[in-house]
């Protein structure tokens, strides 16, 4: 009966956390494919594997940090100002994958495999990095 008390106890603060990271996770999409020049969505429902795999990277990149943030945190404000730090690291590295392969964006739209693949490794790099340091 002790382990039902604590449930229940515990329940609201999951709760929270969910709901902070579900929409911190939906605001990071909206302003991903807000800055990337190419239709990440329209790209996928067209069977795009160079978009699916440059999206799924990046979102994978986001969700890493803002896992290490909610399991952090001390409180829910210190989770979303972590979000929008690994949201911002996420458009920093998109930005910075774009010097060696200008036209990328391009590249993806056209189902450049290779070029999806180095935006989503890079974004996954990127935040795995991003999520150990907030760890130190």
């Amino acid at each position: 009966m002790e382990i039902f008390g604590v449930l229940l106890n515990e329940l609201p603060w999951f709760l929270a956390h969910m709901a902070t990271a579900l929409g911190l996770t939906l605001f990071y999409v909206v302003i991903y494919m807000w800055v990337t020049p190419h239709a990440e969505i329209k790209l996928i429902r067209e069977n795009n594997m160079a978009a699916s795999l440059a999206f799924a990277g990046s979102l994978i990149g986001f969700c890493m940090p803002l896992a290490i943030a909610i399991t952090n945190s001390v409180s829910l404000i210190d989770v979303l100002v972590w979000g929008v730090v690994a949201l911002l690291v996420q458009i920093v590295v998109f930005y910075l994958v774009r010097l060696p392969i200008p036209k990328i964006s391009e590249r993806i739209e056209k189902g450049e495999m290779a070029s999806g693949l180095w935006l989503g490794v890079t974004s996954s790099a990127g935040g795995l990095l991003n999520a150990a340091s907030m760890t130190s």
